[in-house]
C-alpha cells in the first residue's frame, strides 16, 4: 500500500483542489483510467493512474484544497488486503495532527476481523465520512496547511480564528476573512521592516492575491529578469483585411474576428521565418516544425494564454472556433492543463479597447509575444496620393537569446505585407 499525493501539475504550484473523485473507494483502477478530477486556477486535469491499484481510503474531500505533496488517497494493489487502513495511514505518514483523514462510511476492503478506527464517531456525508485523529488527545487547534502559509504570509494569528472547514478545521476562506477583518480596521500586522505604506487604512482594503495572480506575478518575473527584451515595432493599412473579414462573413454561420486573420498571418510569418519558431533552452534553441501560438484572453480569475496547435494547418473559420471554444471554457476555469502549455509565440491584443499601442511581456519559455493596437483612421499615401486608410500598430517583443534582431525585423516585414495583402493570408 502506498499513498498518492497531490501532483504538481504545473510549475510553481502550491495547491489544488481536487475537485471530484472518479473512482469510489474499494474500487479497482487499471493504468491510464482517470481517478480524480483536480481543478487549478488555470485549467481542470484528469489524474490518471500510473499503474493498476485499488483506492483504499480518500484522504481528501472533493471541493477540498489541497497542498501540493499532500496525501489525497491510500491505495493498494491488486487482491492485497488492507486489515488496519489507520496502522497502514499511520505507518506510511498519512495520519497526523495537522490532517483530516476522510474514510469509506463502509469497510472499502474485506478485513481479517481488525476494525479500522473506533477512535472517533463517523460524520455522514454523501459518499464518504469525516474522521479526525489526534493521536495525543490535546485538542489541539487543527488548519490546513495553505492556511498556515497564508497566515505565515500575513502575520496572523490564528488562536483567535474560528475554522469553517470539516470539524471545525480552520481552511483558506477562514484566513482570508481574518486578513479581510485587519485590513478594514485598519490594524493589519506587518513586520517593522516593512513600510508603513503597505498598512491598509480606511481609505484603502487589501484584497488577498489568488493562486493565479501569484503564478502571473512569477512568471512576469522570470520573463523579465531572465529574457532580454527587445521590441520591434510596425504598422500596416488593414483597409483590404477588414474588407475581406467582411466577405467572409457575409452569409456564414460562424464569423470570424480579425484577431483570428491576425493569428492566421503569424502562423504564415513564422513559416516563412522558421527562426522564430523556437525557444531557448538551458543546453539547445529548440526549432519545430509546427506552429503553435498561444492567445491572450481575459477572466474574472486574471489572463489565460491556451494554445492553438499547428495553426499553419488551420484555416481561419478552424481557428475562430477554436479561439470561441477556449473563450467559453476559460471563463468556466475548464481549461486542460495541456491546452495551457507549449507554443513559441502568443497574439495579445488590446485594440477592441481603443489602445493604439503596447508592449506586451514574453510568456516564458516562448520566443516572442505580439502586441496588436487599434485600428484608426489616418490620412496615408499610396503611389503618390494622399487618401484616408485604417492603420493598426503592431510590437513584437522578441527574446533576443534565441532570435537575432535581423530575424525579428524579417518577420515583422513578411507580417506587414500579409496584412496589406490579405488574399496571401487565406493561400
Amino acid at each position: 500500500a502506498e499513498l498518492m499525493r497531490m501532483p504538481e501539475i504545473s510549475a510553481n504550484m502550491e495547491s489544488a483542489i481536487l475537485a471530484s473523485w472518479s473512482v469510489a473507494p474499494g474500487t479497482t483502477f487499471a493504468v491510464g483510467e482517470i481517478i480524480a478530477v483536480i481543478e487549478t486556477e488555470k485549467a481542470v486535469v484528469d489524474y490518471e493512474a500510473e499503474s493498476a491499484g485499488v483506492l483504499v481510503r480518500a484522504l481528501a474531500l472533493e471541493g477540498s484544497e489541497v497542498a501540493v505533496g499532500d496525501p489525497i488517497a491510500l491505495i493498494a494493489a491488486v487482491g492485497e488486503v488492507i486489515d488496519d487502513p489507520d496502522a497502514v495511514l499511520a505507518q506510511l505518514g498519512g495520519v497526523s495532527h495537522e490532517q483530516a483523514l476522510v474514510s469509506n462510511s463502509e469497510p472499502a476492503l474485506p478485513s481479517a476481523g481488525a476494525a479500522s478506527s473506533a477512535s472517533a464517531p463517523s460524520v455522514s456525508a454523501p459518499s464518504v465520512a469525516v474522521l479526525l485523529v489526534e493521536a495525543d488527545g490535546s485538542g489541539r487547534q487543527f488548519s490546513s496547511p495553505l492556511a498556515r502559509k497564508l497566515a505565515r504570509e500575513a502575520n496572523i494569528d490564528l488562536g483567535p480564528v474560528v475554522g469553517s472547514g470539516p470539524n471545525g478545521r480552520i481552511v483558506r476562506r477562514d484566513v482570508q476573512s481574518a486578513i479581510a477583518a485587519h485590513s478594514s480596521s485598519g490594524r493589519a500586522s506587518v513586520p517593522e521592516a516593512q513600510s508603513s505604506v503597505l498598512v491598509a487604512t480606511e481609505t484603502s482594503r487589501d484584497i488577498p492575491h489568488t493562486k493565479l495572480r501569484k503564478i502571473i506575478a512569477s512568471r512576469l518575473i522570470e520573463s523579465k529578469t531572465t529574457a532580454p527584451h527587445f521590441y520591434v515595432r510596425g504598422t500596416a493599412n488593414i483597409g483590404d483585411l477588414l474588407r475581406m473579414r467582411e466577405q467572409i462573413n457575409e452569409g456564414a454561420s460562424a464569423r470570424v474576428s480579425v484577431n483570428d486573420i491576425l493569428i492566421k498571418a503569424m502562423a504564415k510569418a513564422h513559416a516563412a521565418v522558421p527562426a522564430l519558431n523556437v525557444i531557448w533552452t538551458p543546453d539547445s534553441i529548440r526549432h519545430f516544425s509546427s506552429v503553435d501560438i498561444s492567445v491572450a484572453i481575459s477572466t474574472e480569475r486574471g489572463l489565460v494564454t491556451p494554445v492553438i496547435r499547428g495553426v499553419d494547418r488551420l484555416s481561419v473559420t478552424e481557428i475562430s472556433m477554436t479561439v470561441k471554444d477556449f473563450a467559453e471554457r476559460a471563463k468556466e476555469g475548464r481549461l486542460q492543463q495541456q491546452e495551457l502549455e507549449g507554443g513559441t509565440t502568443t497574439i495579445s491584443n488590446l485594440g477592441m479597447f481603443g489602445t493604439e499601442e503596447f508592449t506586451a511581456i514574453i510568456n516564458p519559455p516562448q520566443a516572442s509575444i505580439l502586441a496588436v493596437g487599434a485600428g484608426r483612421d489616418v490620412p496615408v499615401v499610396k503611389d503618390g496620393a494622399v487618401s484616408i486608410g485604417t492603420v493598426a500598430s503592431f510590437v513584437l517583443s522578441v527574446d533576443h537569446r534565441p532570435v537575432d534582431g535581423v530575424d525579428a525585423a524579417q518577420w515583422m516585414k513578411v507580417f506587414r505585407e500579409l496584412l496589406e495583402h490579405p488574399a496571401k493570408i487565406l493561400a
